[in-house]
């Protein structure tokens, strides 16, 4: 009997125990003390929530798993959150609006399903010292980090980094994207290297000073770069884009260089890059949707295009004779360009597709009658002059 005295108190803390470290729903830490009643569950089953109106620093020291989510909402006093053992988060790891945090330290993690970070204005960096290796996505919005050391990942199914004002060095070692990659808005000099990425969906980029994927060779879905700062862009080992591909309203853009390029299955634009002067697509056969290309040319080179479906554009206001000349008669429901056809230059106003009468062919300028000469040298040059973000949203859908 005297030993069943001591029995049950210590069932009865164990089970207190047993229970502090699991959740039906999600367990909400109102302070620190809070935090560190769970450092002797090296399992947290549920979720945790850090109470909105919580001043203290949270450490969730000896946890190494949580099975549901860690969230941290509009939680705007809390300058510091850390985790000393914390490998794994099953669910998502979401912090917003967090006005004040400047310490984030989870030196063990490395899996994470989903990463939502948005408007953490005081998060400079990350003390992540294995690194994230393994999320299903991520999203990092609205925050003051100048690099993102710390998250290492070699997979992701999507990712977004946007509106980072000090963020000028994006460098991962993701080999494939499944659903989309976005970069826009984050800082003015922000270069984006991607050396091992080899496939993926859908990928727009914004505002970027430079890029770089040597490795990609198949693109699923669409590929978009939309008002960047770089002077040239690169795809040396790209051969498929399953969508549309797009250069639109990059400014400094001088090159494009996309030499194993060989089926674009939507469309192919290139539009209002003021600085371009050539543009060449080498292996280039197949557009299944439209080919839209206006500004200012002077040579674009497509020696081995034998397909395009769609409509087709160029409208420049420079003089493209040759060029009207070289496509003209490769236009027809049965021939290489069945769409409408549309070649137009010296016009004051370039637009894409569907903005001239179809059929237009003007190649010296925007009263000339049409080009004769049967001397084709596939040469063309872009340099935009308007602003087609309407436009590509309406043919491509991408915006």
């Amino acid at each position: 009997m005297a030993a069943l005295r001591y029995l049950v108190p210590a069932l009865a803390v164990a089970g207190r125990a047993a229970a502090q470290c699991s959740a039906a729903a999600t367990t909400t830490l109102q302070s620190a003390a809070d935090a560190s009643a769970l450092s002797s569950c090296s399992t947290f089953s549920g979720s945790i929530a850090i109470a909105t109106g919580t001043t203290d620093a949270i450490a969730l020291d000896g946890i190494t798993r949580i099975t549901g989510s860690l969230v941290a909402d509009n939680v705007t006093q809390i300058t510091q959150l850390s985790g000393d053992s914390l490998a794994i988060i099953d669910d998502s790891f979401t912090l917003n609006s967090l006005t004040i945090l400047s310490t984030l330290s989870f030196p063990r993690l490395e899996s994470v399903a989903t990463i939502d970070w948005t408007a953490l204005p005081a998060l400079q960096g990350l003390s992540f010292t294995t690194g994230v290796q393994t999320a299903g996505s991520v999203s990092i919005i609205n925050t003051q980090l100048a690099t993102l050391d710390g998250i290492d990942l070699t997979t992701v199914d999507s990712m977004t980094i946007s509106n980072n004002d000090y963020l000028d060095d994006i460098n991962m070692q993701i080999g494939n994207i499944s659903t989309s990659l976005i970069i826009e808005a984050n800082g003015r000099n922000v270069s984006a290297s991607f050396p091992n990425l080899e496939w993926a969906y859908n990928i727009t980029l914004r505002n970027v000073t430079a890029v770089s994927m040597p490795s990609l060779a198949s693109l699923n879905g669409s590929m978009g770069f939309y008002a960047n700062f770089f002077t040239s862009v690169a795809a040396p080992n790209l051969t498929t884009v399953g969508g549309s591909l797009s250069f639109v309203s990059n400014e400094d853009m001088t090159n494009i260089t996309f030499p194993e390029l060989k089926t674009v299955s939507g469309g192919l634009q290139v539009a209002n890059n003021t600085a371009i002067k050539s543009i060449s697509f080498p292996a280039l056969e197949t557009v299944g949707g439209a080919l839209d290309f206006n500004g200012n040319f002077t040579s674009v080179t497509l020696p081995d295009l034998e397909d395009v479906k769609g409509a087709f554009n160029l409208q420049s206001s420079g003089d493209i004779d040759t060029a009207c000349s070289h496509f003209e008669p490769l236009s027809g429901s049965n021939n290489v360009i069945k769409g409408t056809y549309t070649c137009a230059g010296g016009e004051s106003t370039v637009g894409g597709t569907g903005t001239l009468t179809p059929g237009t062919n003007s190649g010296g300028s925007s009263t000339s009658s049409s080009a004769t000469s049967s001397s084709a040298a596939n040469a063309v040059l872009f340099s935009g002059a308007t602003g087609l973000m309407g436009v590509v949203a309406a043919i491509f859908g991408m915006l």
